[in-house]
């Protein structure tokens, strides 16, 4: 029997999604179509809902992270089979295909951004990774500015890729500002998988945390002399100073990015939102945007045996909103609220 496809869908922005019998897609060359077991929230997607950014069809079925088992492979694809546990990034963002967002129970994944999920991570662990890995990547590895969106590029900071193998230090220090976020933590723990020197700034109770994705110093992000204690940290480590990766893009850490670089002598301010307009000619500022083949070789290659052997965590934590699609729409609401050290999961 053919199977029934269901999806949240988003018929206009500002509205509450509605669920609703969705085709059930077909794999393509060099695609999957997963079904999926959970799914994960990103801010990007609560944005998606309100305004509407980046959708490119009407109604519209969005979301990036997927964990669940294969349900078909498209032509010419090898690496996997039907039954094989798998989390994917799904890439509506870019594509604008209903069959490509991840709020539905089946989802059309290209197999370059998907990796087997060991038996020993369950879905709901697992899902918090896929959205988070890609855009740690895009903030590390790209060599060469892209276009995040009209009038913005993307970072390059052309880091070296994270190895499976304890690497020697690289000498170089990157700031994480926002150390405790998804795409925060992960890259600290990617930076930190490729010999680079990590200084995050978080919230106090999330010290612990941050230090366990691998960052060598924490500063707290109401301290009234968080700028001067990274300074002083950056200078103190001896290394070459990358630059800084703000996973939170307010005014408030814009400002903080702003009076570090400029005491450090300028370097890269890589950005989860449009970065400051004007910035001095020493600063390289980019927005990311986290749909990039800088990602290929270590979707392949590096990711499920990082979680194999640990290397790898599947952090933040995820909180399980619910089961069913039903509960995509509140679990939207409570990420718009704001959330903090883990995230938001619907089980399916």
């Amino acid at each position: 029997m053919t199977p029934n496809n269901q999806a949240a869908y988003l018929l206009k922005a500002g509205t509450p999604l509605e669920l609703r019998n969705a085709p059930l897609p077909t794999a393509g060359p060099g695609e999957l179509v997963v079904k999926n077991a959970a799914i994960a929230i990103n801010p990007l997607d609560w944005h998606m809902a309100d305004t509407g950014v980046f959708i490119q069809q009407w109604p519209a079925i969005f979301g990036c992270d997927v964990a669940g088992e294969v349900f078909e492979v498209g032509p010419g694809e090898e690496r996997f089979k039907k039954g094989d546990r798998v989390i994917g990034h799904a890439i509506n963002l870019t594509s604008g295909r209903p069959q490509d967002g991840a709020f539905a129970l089946y989802t059309v994944i290209p197999a370059t951004k998907a990796a087997i999920l060991p038996t020993s991570i369950s879905f709901i662990d697992g899902v918090v990774v896929p959205f988070a890995f890609e855009a740690a990547l895009c903030v590390l590895s790209s060599k060469e500015p892209g276009v995040a969106m009209p009038g913005v590029s993307t970072p390059a900071l052309g880091l070296p890729y994270p190895s499976l193998e304890a690497v020697p230090s690289l000498g170089k220090t990157l700031v994480v500002y926002g150390g405790s976020s998804s795409v925060g933590s992960m890259t600290t723990q990617l930076a930190t998988a490729a010999g680079i020197h990590v200084i995050s700034i978080a919230g106090k109770s999330n010290f612990g945390f941050s230090k366990r994705c691998g960052a060598i110093e924490v500063f707290d992000h109401k301290d009234l002399s968080v700028v001067e204690k990274t300074i002083e940290a950056v200078r103190k480590s001896g290394h070459v100073f990358i630059g800084i990766f703000d996973a939170i893009g307010s005014p408030e850490t814009f400002a903080n990015d702003l009076a570090i670089l400029a005491a450090l002598g300028g370097g890269h301010l890589a950005c989860t939102h449009p970065p400051p307009a004007d910035v001095p000619a020493n600063v390289k500022a980019g927005m990311i945007f986290a749909v990039s083949d800088v990602a290929t070789p270590v979707w392949k290659d590096y990711l499920t045996p990082a979680l194999e052997t640990g290397k790898l965590q599947c952090l933040p934590h995820p909180t399980v909103v619910g089961k069913g699609l039903e509960h995509i729409q509140s679990a939207l609401e409570k990420s718009k609220a704001g959330v903090s050290a883990t995230k938001l999961v619907v089980e399916l």
